[in-house]
């Protein structure tokens, strides 16, 4: 088989078989191609199902001299590991040349969480006399409140809204959808937003069922949301590293600091780990809510107040 062929082929596998986003399919394809550039320059003329462990092990070194990072190593290594694995089910090769070779053992960084009171820095660095303030403070709630990927809140449907349930419907990795408790300050700032930007912008096509807006219309991008991050960031005078990842790391952090169920929390970040697990895919979602709302500061918050 040639090296086009398969990778044709698992591709199709990768999208009918595992229902990957196409971003993940073309990260597992890029981590073959360099593969097949590298077996093409060192003019080593093999075919995939002609791999062997020493070519692999060549590669990595490769890697390594080219300047790539073990970061980046190991999750080539792990695309190669996904391929000669489908070849090995297709019964392609008679063993698998990747089974003994070892990712670069990496040290793992924690990300950088915000404070309550960092996050209330951000918030009151908006400026809400401008058109977008209101939006940029909804996604900013919305971002800490339920614990979105950037990719989940920027496509976000209207009508996966369900305000009087408490909830919104993601659609997260492998289009995989999700329930996640909202908080009653979040909503209260959507709500605020639509009726005070989002109402009196017309909608691009494509975009009238997008929550989140730009001046045009159009739906907001991942880079958009990181420059309004990182932009408030520096007006509030907060020096860690922000990005959108930062708001979904804090909404976890606080809540097991907060003493919420382990598990709740990775099914409300829609772990691969944990929601094919059958114990998690059967809690109960009423739990699940509650478990958010007793926990999470936002909800605390508004519940103290409303007393």
């Amino acid at each position: 088989m040639t090296w086009e062929k398969a990778t044709a082929s698992y591709t199709a596998f990768l999208k009918l078989e595992k229902s990957l986003s196409e971003n993940s399919i073309k990260a597992y394809r890029d981590d073959l191609k360099k593969l097949k550039d590298f077996i093409q320059l060192k003019a080593i003329n093999v075919l995939p199902e002609q791999v062997e462990y020493d070519h692999l092990k060549e590669f990595i070194t490769w890697l390594h001299e080219l300047g790539i990072g073990q970061r980046s190593q190991a999750r080539i290594i792990s695309g190669l590991k996904s391929f000669f694995r489908y070849m090995l089910i297709e019964d392609r090769i008679p063993s698998d040349p990747t089974e003994l070779l070892e990712a670069p053992r990496l040290v793992r960084k924690l990300p950088d969480v915000l404070s309550l009171p960092e996050i209330e820095l951000l918030l009151t660095a908006i400026d809400l006399s401008k058109p977008e303030g209101h939006r940029n403070k909804a996604i900013i709630e919305t971002l800490y409140s339920c614990g979105l990927r950037v990719s989940e809140l920027i496509d976000l449907r209207i009508t996966n809204l369900f305000f009087n349930e408490e909830y919104i419907k993601v659609t997260g990795k492998g289009n995989k959808e999700r329930l996640v408790p909202i908080s009653p300050k979040a909503i209260k700032e959507i709500q605020f937003y639509f009726s005070h930007f989002r109402n009196h912008v017309t909608p691009k096509k494509g975009s009238e069922n997008i929550v989140f807006l730009n001046r045009r219309g159009s739906k907001m991008t991942r880079v958009m949301i990181f420059t309004i991050i990182k932009q408030l960031a520096e007006k509030a005078g907060i020096k860690k590293n922000i990005s959108p990842h930062t708001f979904r790391h804090s909404f976890a952090t606080h809540l097991v600091d907060g003493g919420a169920d382990l598990r709740a929390v990775q099914e409300m970040l829609g772990h691969e780990s944990i929601i094919t697990t059958e114990i998690y895919t059967h809690m109960d979602r009423e739990y699940l809510r509650d478990a958010i709302m007793r926990h999470h500061p936002r909800s605390r918050e508004w519940n103290t107040k409303s007393k």
